[in-house]
């Protein structure tokens, strides 16, 4: 199988349960294969485990005492081996600042959770990602 043929891995980083679980159907449906974190550790240990994450959908507020920007930060840091993966800040509660500190540190898009169906989030991630409909 060609990297084009295999379907795009999406770790998701989301603390209330629920929504992950939601999330995490609704991109299974669009033809992703998912990994789900509920803090800054735990994703940063799949990225480290899991081979050809392709992109992170990231909330803001986590468990435990990092948020997303603290995993960002880690991401894109220079040398690391994950600079190059996409990320999709989807939060109702990032501040202004803070939405301004994620897209300088490389965050490619920002969606408002209240204000964007889960839907349309992931078709803006399949344009992002040049996913193409079967």
């Amino acid at each position: 199988m060609t990297d084009e043929q295999r379907k795009k891995t999406v770790l998701v980083v989301e603390d209330e349960r629920p929504l992950l679980n939601a999330i995490s159907i609704k991109l299974e449906r669009s033809g992703f294969d998912v990994v789900t974190a509920r803090t800054v550790e735990q994703a940063l240990g799949y990225l480290s485990d899991v081979p050809n994450i392709d992109a992170i959908w990231l909330d803001h507020y986590l468990l435990g005492k990092e948020s997303g920007l603290d995993l960002v930060t880690a991401c894109k840091s220079e040398g690391s081996a994950h600079s190059g993966i996409p990320i999709f800040l989807v939060s109702n509660t990032a501040s202004a600042d803070k939405v301004q500190s994620y897209l300088k540190l490389g965050v490619n898009k920002y969606f408002v959770k209240a204000e964007m169906r889960l839907d349309a989030i992931i078709e803006d991630m399949k344009a992002e990602l040049a996913i193409e409909e079967a």
